[in-house]
């Protein structure tokens, strides 16, 4: 029996768990990987956008020589805070539901790598599932073929290959690049007039660069409409005009959602607009007392509302609001 049960272990997750230690809870984290995972998924010498000190939580310093860190400096972050905050963590746990129980308190139903099943119980739950087991399927022929991921992890498997890119966004600027400098032969087709906005400053003038020189070649207000073996199809205009590029390789880099069933498992609702879970943001806590949001889960559809940068500050709400209601549950244990 914990105080608190949180689910997931990314920056966010870590992060309440280190607040509701500082409040005198006791609390576990339930991950159904590892460790930071999302951040694992990450591209392997990705560089963030923030600058360290907008990355740490509990205190703990994020020392680097560079400006803003890499993606190998955060793992080591990520594991030596919680180390050094003495966190438990369930590795390789999948959480499944979440039921009241008669008592009042919360049964995680939980399965590990090895088929066992468990409930574990706590006073309080918090759920902090991150985003990034969900991508945003296109939903055209060829999608599920081999060929086609979401994930982009190093640009050498694809040296000498032609690989077709779907979006817009810093992923995909960023795999571009990467895969030109590997000597792939990159197509990157995207729906907007222009590419995103909100592409790192200091890449955006290399990429236009390589798009002028022809070393990339951009599809604008365009849509891949079909994927084959050896070919993917591209819709540009109306959709009225079509073209064939021959292709070994899809990136389909197009965001991810949140998933929202351990929420609805337990009755959360959900703003019908945005696919929003319902909360207190001075409290972080859901329609279901007991029951908080952390990371971004707590967004809508639009992934790239809550950061980490935002999301680790939600253990402290969160941690602060339980231990408000210590008391109480003391006296109710009594």
């Amino acid at each position: 029996m914990h105080d608190v049960i949180i689910i997931g272990a990314g920056p966010c997750g870590l992060s309440a768990a280190i607040e509701c230690r500082r409040q005198g809870l006791s609390a576990i984290i339930v991950e159904k990987n590892f460790i930071v995972h999302s951040i694992y998924l990450y591209p392997t010498h990705m560089q963030f956008f923030s600058t360290p000190e907008l990355l740490e939580i509990g205190d703990v310093p994020f020392t680097t020589p560079n400006e803003k860190p890499f993606r190998h400096e955060a793992l080591v972050y990520y594991r030596k805070a919680a180390e050094k905050h003495g966190l438990e963590i369930a590795a390789y746990e999948e959480a499944t539901a979440i039921e009241r129980l008669e008592d009042g308190k919360f049964g995680v139903h939980t399965v590990n790598r090895r088929g066992e099943r468990q409930t574990r119980r706590a006073a309080s739950v918090v759920i902090s599932t991150g985003y990034f087991d969900q991508p945003n399927w296109i939903g055209i022929p060829g999608e599920d073929l081999s060929k086609v991921t979401h994930y982009f992890g190093e640009a050498h498997p694809y040296t000498g290959m032609k690989v077709a890119i779907i979006g817009g966004s810093n992923s995909a600027v960023d795999a571009a690049l990467e895969l030109m400098r590997v000597g792939a032969e990159v197509d990157m087709i995207y729906r907007g007039d222009s590419i995103s906005g909100n592409i790192k400053p200091w890449v955006r003038p290399i990429f236009e660069s390589m798009v002028q020189k022809e070393r990339i070649r951009l599809h604008l207000s365009s849509r891949v409409t079909e994927i084959t073996a050896d070919t993917v199809v591209v819709s540009s205009g109306s959709l009225q005009e079509t073209c064939t590029v021959d292709n070994d390789f899809v990136l389909a880099m197009t965001g991810f959602r949140p998933d929202r069933r351990l929420l609805s498992s337990i009755g959360v609702f959900m703003d019908d607009d945005m696919d929003k879970p319902v909360f207190d943001p001075a409290t972080m806590e859901t329609n279901i007392p007991g029951v908080y949001v952390a990371g971004v889960i707590a967004s809508g559809r639009n992934a790239n509302e809550i950061f980490i940068e935002t999301g680790r500050r939600h253990g402290t709400l969160i941690a602060g609001h339980l231990a408000g209601k210590q008391p109480a549950r003391d006296k109710e244990l009594n």
